[in-house]
């Protein structure tokens, strides 16, 4: 599997650092990603959120994630830009973790629901 990610910059110059770090954030998502999805994407934008740093919280991180069906966001906001991005990074695998027990619940419950089925099929055989 890989993930394409793509990085977009408001109102800040996007680094070699920061493209890194969130490379590297955002590039640890594969380990709880399904392994057999190839056309996983995920679209990143990093920057600041006012012109002015002391007018609310001065950066955000906001993370656009398509894989298998489904479409998950996250945004954070956060004074320092790095925390931002972790705290997005945290969101998107709670959202991706929710998500995939989501889909599995409703297919042990499918799965229940035949084997009930079919029980009183064999039941009423005998």
């Amino acid at each position: 599997m890989s993930l394409n990610i793509n990085i977009k910059a408001t109102q800040i110059t996007l680094t070699d650092a920061i493209r890194d770090y969130v490379l590297q954030k955002i590039g640890s998502l594969e380990k709880v990603l399904p392994a057999d999805d190839a056309s996983t994407q995920a679209q990143v934008e990093v920057g600041r959120e006012t012109r002015h740093h002391r007018e609310g919280q001065g950066f955000k991180a906001e993370v656009k994630l398509h894989f298998r069906y489904h479409d998950l966001y996250a945004v954070e906001r956060h004074e320092d830009l790095y925390a931002a991005i972790d705290a997005v990074r945290d969101e998107i695998v709670h959202q991706v973790n929710s998500s995939i027990e989501k889909r599995n619940t409703l297919l042990r419950r499918g799965g229940r629901r035949i084997k009930n089925i079919l029980h009183g099929l064999w039941s009423k055989k005998s």
